[in-house]
């Protein structure tokens, strides 16, 4: 009888170490999985397993379809309970997903985590597809969506890289109490003006920082970049303009304001050509 018990508990942690493994899960096929990260959902669906989800995060908003689904809070301050609570068999994490406490919570308790790898380039998006496809044990597919997506973003660049003198563009993440919160060099945002043919304001800095208003009017921004916000964290028109160091720089003195949703722009998933094609058309768009 022991022997038999023996043997029972090591056929399930081998169980359970499968399930960590990406590419396992086709072998148990996963069926209540929870997506955490917009384009972790995005790819899910373009991958047609969409069917196998039960729950997503909150910055999961596209296809309208995901909204339908419950959510299990924000992408870094999830509730364990909340996740526990929809009893899945899988789950996909973005990279960056917590907080870490969180994560402990549903490992103690077996349920199975994949971290999907989040770079913010053309390889970083081919490599987060073809993880999710091993995920969920759908390499096949993830490989013909892979291939698909990698020639649309070569050539959305190609054509951006074509148009003669970038544009400066300035990347504001929040105006909050009239602190200019921007993006430097290595973030999304930078990311996505370089791939759309534009020239990132702040590159002497890393990271989201807040800058001082001589910094944001020595960048000199050709374009200011905002994502589509409501409430409390939007930024208008009328907040750059009457900004004392935004209005003084060309961009709002030329009313050269682009407004973009913020999981199309820096979701860096399936839809990145078109948000390239679209960026790099709107910052070289002289009438705007």
């Amino acid at each position: 009888m022991l022997k038999t018990t023996r043997r029972f508990a090591l056929g399930a942690i081998a169980a359970l170490a499968i399930l960590a493994t990406p590419g396992a899960h086709a072998e148990l096929k996963a069926n209540k999985i929870v997506a955490i990260g917009g384009s972790v959902t995005e790819i899910v669906y373009a991958l047609g397993e969409e069917e196998r989800l039960v729950a997503r995060d909150t910055t999961s908003t596209f296809p309208q379809e995901a909204a339908k689904l419950p959510d299990v809070g924000y992408i870094r301050a999830l509730s364990p309970e909340g996740v526990l609570s929809i009893d899945p068999d899988l789950i996909l994490a973005l990279e960056g997903s917590g907080p870490p406490e969180a994560f402990e919570v549903l490992k103690k308790a077996s349920v199975p985590v994949v971290t999907i790898p989040a770079d913010f380039d053309r390889d970083g998006i081919v490599k987060k597809i073809k993880a999710i496809g091993s995920a969920l044990g759908v390499d096949d597919k993830a490989a013909a969506l892979a291939e698909s997506v990698n020639a649309d973003i070569m050539a959305a660049e190609k054509q951006a890289m074509g148009r003669s003198d970038p544009k400066r563009v300035l990347f504001l993440l929040s105006l909050s109490g009239g602190k200019i919160m921007a993006a430097g060099s290595d973030t999304s945002a930078a990311s996505i003006i370089e791939m759309a043919g534009g020239k990132n304001a702040l590159s002497d800095i890393a990271g989201f920082k807040q800058i001082t208003d001589e910094s944001a009017m020595d960048a000199a921004p050709d374009v200011i970049l905002v994502m589509t916000r409501t409430g409390d964290h939007g930024i208008s028109a009328e907040d750059i303009k009457n900004h004392p160091a935004l209005s003084a720089t060309p961009a709002a003195q030329n009313d050269r304001i682009v407004r973009m949703g913020g999981l199309y722009l820096l979701g860096f998933g399936p839809r990145t050509a078109h948000a390239i094609r679209d960026l790099s058309d709107a910052i070289n768009d002289e009438s705007r």
